[in-house]
């Protein structure tokens, strides 16, 4: 226990960011339209490529990617202040946050220097948006049950299967996909290798699903005799499972890990400010404001590690469990908030916020791995399991 404790020593953000934060700061202020706040509660799912394009042309896609690859070749501190601050603001960032997270580290990592060369200048420019492919249908969380398919053909691979939970995969360019390129379901995470599938290939085909708010984010993913090249191919053929782990060491580590309410938090607390029993509240405000800051420090623990070139696989994990613990208290407290003086009338806005955030937050604790999943890394990490 005390070796998992020791990674959530005091980490602060290096002063040299703080210009960065007021440059960001500015940038939002005279980019983002006026927008209401159950729009901007969506942030991290609101896809908007012009917006995206904007921050490309800021060189803040793909900030820590090498500046000869079109990146910032800024580190992951400076990287948790911009997505602090877009998070913060509500900026609809979901059209290159994956690419920017983790598609763009890992073929940075993993992939071929044509890889490098072909895919990274692209998503720095926010030319090519990515989605991935992990989770399947009748799957559950297990993760390593993969049954699509992979075989090698005359000019590649023959890819067969489908995925699902797939984040704007209908918007998207490519998918990077973990599958299966040798051996058996029942081998489990043996035989697994990652593909980059260019989505317009003959044979793909998206089928956005529609969640309760309206929205659909998600989207099933078949792959029926797709051929992909050679180059497809990310990293060693069967090293797919130590890969993916990695990517979702950023997947789990960062802001939106705790953020994801911060919009309804922030405007629950605007209408306080003009409800005369707003001191009602105080302590519940004082218990988010606590457990933010304590979350935060967390994160930027984790940033820490990324920054020294570690993978907090199990550090990222705990992050992600308590954090999404924290975003989902928020609007089941503020509908009591609000449950306990029935007769005093409610702010249109934020109504219409707190609805559409209660009917999102149950997926925080799916993406990015189930409750379930993350606590037993993380008892593996303690050594009880």
């Amino acid at each position: 226990m005390s070796n998992l404790l020791s990674a959530f020593r005091l980490a602060t953000l290096p002063a040299g960011t703080n210009p960065f934060r007021t440059e960001v700061k500015a940038f939002l202020k005279s980019s983002l339209e006026a927008t209401p706040p159950d729009i901007r509660a969506r942030s991290w799912m609101g896809f908007n490529a012009a917006f995206s394009k904007k921050l490309a042309a800021r060189g803040w896609v793909g900030v820590t990617l090498p500046a000869h690859y079109g990146g910032a070749s800024l580190d992951a501190f400076s990287r948790f202040v911009l997505v602090e601050e877009l998070l913060a603001a509500g900026a609809p960032v979901s059209a290159h946050w994956i690419a920017d997270r983790q598609s763009g580290p890992l073929i940075l990592k993993f992939g071929t220097e044509a890889q490098r060369q072909f895919y990274l200048p692209k998503i720095c420019a926010a030319e090519a948006f990515f989605c991935i492919g992990m989770s399947e249908p009748n799957a559950g969380s297990d993760l390593a049950s993969v049954g699509t398919r992979a075989t090698r053909c005359e000019g590649g691979w023959r890819l067969n299967g489908r995925k699902i939970w797939t984040t704007n995969a209908q918007h998207c360019h490519y998918m990077i996909a973990l599958v299966r390129s040798s051996g058996e379901p029942q081998d489990r995470q043996k035989g697994l290798s990652q593909f980059i599938v260019d989505l317009s290939l003959p044979g793909v085909t998206v089928r956005p699903i529609d969640d309760l708010a309206g929205d659909a984010h998600f989207s099933e993913v078949f792959f029926d005799d797709v051929l992909l090249a050679d180059d497809a191919l990310i990293g060693q053929e069967g090293s797919g499972w130590a890969q993916v782990n990695a990517e979702l060491a950023f997947e789990r580590s960062g802001p939106e890990r705790v953020y994801s309410s911060i919009v309804l938090l922030e405007h629950w607390i605007t209408c306080l400010r003009r409800s005369p029993d707003a001191s009602a509240h105080a302590a519940t405000i004082g218990r988010f404001a606590t457990h933010l800051a304590t979350l935060r420090n967390m994160s930027i623990a984790v940033t820490s590690k990324l920054v020294n070139g570690e993978s907090p696989i199990v550090e990222a994990a705990l992050v992600k469990d308590i954090g999404t613990e924290f975003e989902q208290s928020i609007p089941a407290v503020i509908e009591a908030a609000i449950a306990m003086n029935p007769d005093a009338p409610v702010d249109a806005e934020l109504y219409r916020t707190v609805a559409y955030v209660s009917q999102i937050a149950p997926t925080y604790s799916l993406r990015g791995g189930t409750r379930e999943i993350l606590r037993g890394m993380i008892a593996r990490g303690l050594g009880l399991r």
